[in-house]
């Protein structure tokens, strides 16, 4: 039976299901809140992203990537000075704040103009930096409070919170659009962020009354500006070859995303030529993934990097992934995809995403926050930018998808080369105590 820093037991059903501790359990409710209420937000706005990126047309959406990625590159900065003048546990709050601000501007912009194309194609940029800077950012808090050890329990049940605010949010905005309106939508999203926000700061509150036996001084620290200069986070990567492969396995991740998401768009502009159409094709597809991600994660994502360590979440989809483009290179039709496309997004979701985020809790604060920001925002989006035009590029030199779709296999088998090797590297780590907090105790286990 679980037990807990106070001796009182949790119930048998609830550890063998949710395998946490009773002092961890207002932890994990902080944790999901976060996420459940960013993916909410997030996932009502996704379907219509979606349906403006195929309105501007299937041949012009590497320049959208291109788009993205500058802007990327423009927010780095602004991120790195609030990284280093602001105390890290206030870094997410700031962030969000500001971005609950852009938010609110957009919704007033909707309001004024419906259908002014430079406003759509501006939040289509806007949305996809945002997303990627909120989520990491998230991610970066739960690697600064929690130690490595329970990062390898908690993060797939805390993932939970993402799955759930996907199901969620695509039905609200399905059954608030027409009443509210996009302006209303983009209100509602706001609310929903910051409310994240304060579940951040009151799980930052909950390490101050739990701290890990030899974590005397981490509070203090937490309440400290990291310092540095807005490029620190470039300068880590460079210069740290764990950090490098994280890079190199987040530009393959991205690689493999981007190829599939060229074929999801080709596909669905074909088969489905009406643009509502589209949206209930995007919003079904979300649902399908997020309800089987859920599942993973809160039952077998934690199991599985206890049993069998990080490696196996980096590279179980990769590989399958890698076979799914050989197949729908052999049978390019649109049932096919979906299946292909169903089991990346809830693999990464349910396995991916949670273990490579328990990487991050080996590395020191710096590099949860300013690296990590740099590795998920400019990485990320460098990766979609090239391998959209890549993709462009082999589509313009024939009609048929088949040679594409190959060299996508390729580049899945290499990004699940690089995931095992990111979990050796881990290991080697964890037992080397790297990072400062490896080799802490979990703290149900330093209670007994």
């Amino acid at each position: 039976m679980a037990s807990g820093q106070d001796g009182h037991p949790l119930p048998r059903l609830a550890a063998r299901l949710f395998n946490i501790r009773v002092e961890e359990a207002p932890a994990v409710i902080a944790g999901l809140l976060i996420f459940f209420l960013l993916f909410t937000g997030y996932f009502m706005l996704r379907p219509v992203r979606e349906t403006m990126g195929v309105a501007g047309g299937v041949d012009n959406l590497q320049w959208l990537f291109t788009g993205t990625f500058l802007a990327t590159l423009a927010v780095l900065p602004l991120f790195g000075w609030l990284a280093s003048r602001v105390p890290r546990r206030r870094i997410l709050p700031a962030a969000y704040g500001f971005f609950v601000v852009n938010l609110l501007v957009f919704a007033a912009l909707f309001a004024r103009t419906v259908d002014n194309v430079w406003v759509a194609r501006t939040f289509y940029i806007w949305l996809s930096v945002f997303n990627l800077v909120v989520i990491s950012l998230a991610w970066s808090v739960l690697a600064d409070v929690f130690s490595i050890a329970q990062g390898k329990r908690l993060f797939g049940i805390i993932a939970g919170g993402a799955s759930l605010g996907g199901l969620v949010g695509p039905g609200l905005g399905t059954l608030l659009v027409a009443p509210a309106g996009h302006a209303g939508l983009v209100v509602l999203a706001a609310l929903l962020l910051a409310g994240s926000a304060a579940a951040a700061v009151w799980l930052y509150r909950w390490r101050d009354r739990h701290p890990l036996p030899v974590e005397a001084e981490a509070g203090a620290a937490r309440a400290r500006p990291l310092g540095g200069n807005p490029f620190d986070g470039a300068l880590e990567v460079l210069r740290t070859p764990f950090l490098m492969g994280i890079a190199l396995f987040v530009v393959l991740l991205a690689s493999v995303s981007t190829f599939l998401y060229f074929e999801q768009a080709r596909l669905v502009a074909e088969t489905f030529p009406d643009p509502t159409r589209q949206t209930q094709v995007f919003g079904l597809i979300d649902t399908v993934v997020q309800f089987l991600a859920i599942l993973t994660q809160i039952f077998l994502t934690g199991r599985i990097a206890q049993r069998f360590g990080i490696g196996v979440l980096l590279t179980a989809v990769p590989v399958v992934i890698a076979a799914g483009f050989l197949w729908l290179a052999v049978a390019p039709v649109f049932s096919v995809f979906v299946v292909i496309m169903v089991a990346r997004r809830a693999g990464e979701y349910a396995l991916v995403r949670p273990g490579r985020e328990m990487l991050y809790t080996s590395v020191p604060p710096a590099q949860k926050y300013k690296a990590k920001n740099f590795i998920d925002t400019v990485v990320y989006r460098g990766g979609d930018a090239l391998s959209g035009w890549l993709k462009r590029g082999l589509d313009l030199l024939g009609d048929l998808p088949g040679p594409a779709l190959v060299i996508g296999a390729g580049i899945a088998l290499a990004w699940a080369g690089t995931g095992f090797l990111l979990g050796r590297a881990e290991r080697r780590r964890e037992a080397a105590g790297e990072g400062g907090r490896t080799n802490l105790p979990d703290a149900g286990e330093a209670g007994r």
